[in-house]
């Protein structure tokens, strides 16, 4: 009998065969399936706020459902009054202005990164990815046809790349770097002289950035969320943007996310959108004006419970023999270096990788975590701090128990 793969050869394209699905996803969805069979499994898989969506954004949405306006095709491009919302939040959170025409409202922040490397990728050319990289990145890049190029930065740096590095890994093919600040998945935030550095290297070697800031208002201690455009005005041509209320406003299931460049960029990146999805839900549009509109008073206390978690991961998992934990001071991940734990037996399996480590929590400990193979960096696990304080505990306090007895 013909495997799977064989049968599939020359039905799929390659380009789609090539995808790997999402692991944050599928560590997740396995966690809940767990679940829903009566483990009592703890998920730190998912970069997903456990709070509900503020009260006054759900109110709007429930609002919207009842104007018959909101029941038709709106612009591909978005809602004329959310993309001045976004025009407005920009200068509010980062500091300059923009054109709300330079706006296109996306299904969520995942369609914004696909479309910007699709607008700006040609076959062959190079993208640079900082890595501990989000997994969606390198397939986004493969699919528009551009190659990624890991630039590793290890814990020693807190997960951050330099300009030297940039300038090692630049070839005449590179077309643009993915610059992600705070991260996914290390919590590391570049200052604004490291940014502002990285976006003078840009600048001067014409390469493209695609800064993701999705996780801007989540930054602690003297953290501060540094917009590359607001540092280097004069990238503003050669810039693109991803956003979207997502993590914010705890909005994962709403999707809307945007992407902000220059006018030509956005242009095509719209007519795609028109055969692809066109508009995004205006129920949704109609919600993402409440929040960039709104009060910021309950991202403020989430980010409170977000700051507190923080602490108790980093301490708890410090306590690890084996662990190593820089403290993360943006975004809800840590990013703990396990090499330490690597070539032990635990149970009965032999511990050879992370990713060995991480199906040995799930399967002795019922804890799921994301291994580093999924980041681009093996050696590492990455925990969302995202979820409830007492279920964050007693995760941890599981793993230790597990180690501990190993």
């Amino acid at each position: 009998m013909k495997s799977e793969e064989t049968a599939s050869a020359g039905r799929l394209s390659a380009r789609l065969a090539a995808i790997t699905p999402s692991a944050t996803l599928a560590v997740d969805a396995k966690a809940k399936a767990l679940k829903a069979a009566g483990r009592p499994v703890i998920g730190f898989g998912a970069g997903e706020p456990d709070f509900p969506t503020p009260a006054a954004i759900v109110d709007a949405a429930v609002a919207a459902c009842q104007d018959p306006a909101n029941h038709r095709y709106t612009p591909a491009a978005g809602l004329p009054t959310l993309k001045q919302a976004i025009a407005d939040k920009t200068k509010r959170d980062s500091g300059y202005e923009i054109d709300p025409a330079t706006v296109l409202v996306t299904n969520g922040g995942k369609q914004a990164v696909f479309q910007a490397f699709a607008a700006i990728v040609n076959e062959g050319d190079e993208v640079l990815l900082p890595a501990p990289y989000w997994t969606t990145y390198p397939e986004a890049i493969a699919l528009a046809g551009g190659t990624a190029v890991p630039v590793v930065a290890g814990a020693d740096t807190n997960y951050k790349v330099s300009v030297a590095q940039l300038e090692a890994a630049r070839t005449e093919r590179t077309k643009a770097l993915l610059f992600c600040s705070p991260s996914n998945p290390t919590g590391s935030v570049y200052t604004p002289e490291e940014t502002e550095e990285i976006g003078r290297w840009a600048l001067e070697h014409g390469v493209w950035v695609i800064t993701d800031e999705i996780y801007e208002h989540l930054v602690y201690d003297d953290a501060v969320f540094s917009p590359i455009v607001k540092l280097v005005p004069e990238l503003a041509d050669t810039t693109i943007v991803l956003n979207g209320v997502a993590k914010t406003y705890a909005m994962t299931g709403w999707r809307v996310g945007w992407m902000v460049g220059p006018a030509d960029v956005i242009k095509a990146a719209t007519s795609f959108q028109s055969h692809l999805t066109s508009n995004v839900c205006n129920v949704a549009q109609r919600a993402a004006i409440a929040a960039l509109t709104g009060s910021l008073d309950e991202v403020a206390r989430m980010r409170e419970a977000f700051d507190r978690r923080r602490k108790t991961m980093v301490e708890m998992l410090s306590a690890i023999d084996g662990f190593s934990v820089p403290t993360p001071t943006g975004a809800f991940y840590a990013y703990p270096t396990v090499h330490g734990v690597l070539g032990r037996t635990i149970g009965d399996v032999k511990v050879e990788s992370s990713a060995d480590l991480a199906g040995v929590i799930l399967d002795q400990a019922e804890v799921a975590v994301v291994p580093g193979e999924a980041f681009g960096t093996p050696g590492y696990l990455r925990l969302s701090y995202a979820l409830g304080d007492e279920d964050l505990v007693a995760g941890i306090e599981r793993i230790q128990k597990l180690l501990a007895d190993s």
